[in-house]
């Protein structure tokens, strides 16, 4: 017997191997938690006694994090949840998908993957209702239904993704007390991100700190520089037909953009160290110049990773804090947002598997692991008052503010180039190459 839930109120009456009381992170009923909507899916839903496979790229705590938001579905619906994952995950799950014994959900974070498994025939579609669903209740919604529409085994495109729990990179950070000292205030617009740029110097001081080593792949942080300018000086749509070749490497917009991260870090006067340490400082040491006395820089673009790589005892919001990397004003292209994150699809069709897809639309199953740690989410209706962490809340609002959302495009290119030479051409563009030389290169690689 499943968990009954009503108007917000567990009464708890469970059977062995489901998930019990004492398995959910949060009591029902108690917190800022949207428990009406766990309620209302629970009243829907019943598959007492039937089991769902789920395949992921979470281990560790993440995995831990992940089975607390999935034992309220246990619970409403009866369903026991088995998941698994591997070192391999990409390569697994092509190998049980075409062996013909894959889970019935799997959850990954490489669109590019998912796709070619959808014109293979071997993921089902998930129907015009969850499209229209993502449209209206995700922000950017536009962006969400592209990033999990795919072309199918007959040519026709469809949605076969859900995304679900979301990374964003479009952040720049620095440290508050050193912008206070100095009178700076945070730029809004890239128009004052290049004039604070400027000032920096003037005051005598460095802005940046840019840093690309990464052992065999050294390069990638300039990749995401890259994406991030081709989605402020160019329309989504240049960047959609950039990432799948149907404009060359080499269009005059792309190099605009490579030009565009080139002014910040190919000018000696904008970057710690000048511009020759760029490609031989290493991304996980270049943020250490925030933190010296006086600053080594002042600001340092990266995704929301990297104070994992701050000095130990730094306090977000405090020691540090980020800003999002903003957009220009004068061409109105909005607020895009760069990012990654997981996709759900659905691999072996069948009841259980829709209604996990169905529970992924209830604001519970986004605000459980807000609650804890390591998770942002785009859907407008889950409740940003239960974060944990208020850093994460924080990055959320960029999230929820975006008018745009684009994968990180080096993840979507064939793998020769987005994690091959796109990467070592930056590092020649860092270097001293022309931007058309390395992006003819670049083009060259691509597979044809």
């Amino acid at each position: 017997m499943r968990t009954a839930f009503v108007a917000g109120v567990a009464t708890l009456a469970l059977a062995t191997g489901m998930a019990t009381a004492q398995d959910l992170k949060f009591p029902v009923g108690e917190g800022a938690f949207n428990w009406q909507s766990l309620a209302d899916f629970d009243a829907a839903v019943n598959l007492d006694g039937q089991t769902l496979t789920i395949f992921g790229p979470w281990r560790g705590e993440d995995q831990v994090l992940f089975e607390s938001v999935a034992a309220y579905f246990e619970a409403a619906t009866g369903v026991d949840i088995q998941y698994s994952s591997s070192e391999n995950y990409e390569q697994q799950i092509v190998i049980d998908t075409q062996a013909g014994s894959p889970p019935d959900i799997a959850i990954l974070p490489q669109p590019g993957l998912i796709a070619d498994l959808a014109s293979k025939g071997l993921i089902a579609p998930l129907g015009a209702e969850t499209e229209d669903w993502l449209r209206t209740n995700y922000a950017a919604g536009e962006s969400w239904v592209g990033l999990g529409t795919y072309a199918g085994a007959d040519g026709a495109p469809a949605l076969y993704a859900f995304p679900y729990k979301i990374d964003v990179k479009s952040l720049v950070w620095y440290v508050p007390e050193n912008f206070e000292d100095a009178g700076y205030a945070v730029p809004t617009t890239m128009e004052e991100l290049k004039a604070l740029t400027e000032q920096i110097v003037a005051d005598g001081g460095t802005p940046w700190c840019i840093g690309l080593g990464s052992g065999g792949a050294t390069g990638w942080p300039a990749t995401d520089w890259v994406e991030d300018m081709m989605l402020r000086v160019n329309p989504p749509e240049v960047y959609d037909a950039w990432v799948r070749n149907e404009i060359p490497f080499d269009d005059p917009r792309v190099i605009a953009a490579i030009e565009e991260f080139g002014a910040f870090a190919r000018n000696d006067a904008f970057v710690a160290g000048g511009a020759a340490a760029v490609a031989s400082t290493d991304f996980r040491d270049s943020p250490k110049g925030l933190f010296s006395s006086p600053p080594q820089c002042y600001m340092h673009r990266q995704a929301s990773f990297i104070p994992s790589f701050f000095p130990e005892g730094t306090q977000l919001g405090v020691d540090a804090d980020f800003f999002y990397f903003p957009a220009y004003a004068e061409k109105d292209l909005g607020a895009p947002v760069l990012g990654a994150g997981t996709l759900a699809f659905i691999t072996k069709d069948g009841d259980a598997a829709r209604a996990f897809i169905e529970f992924l639309k209830t604001p519970i199953a986004h605000e459980v692991w807000m609650a804890q740690t390591g998770f942002l989410t785009p859907f407008t209706a889950a409740n940003t008052e239960v974060f944990g962490d208020p850093t994460l809340r924080k990055m959320n609002d960029i999230l929820l503010s975006a008018t745009t959302f684009r994968f990180d495009g080096s993840d979507l290119m064939p793998g020769a180039v987005g994690a091959g030479t796109f990467w070592t051409g930056m590092v020649d563009y860092s270097g001293g190459k022309s931007a058309a030389e390395v992006a003819a290169a670049i083009q060259a690689s691509w597979p044809q």
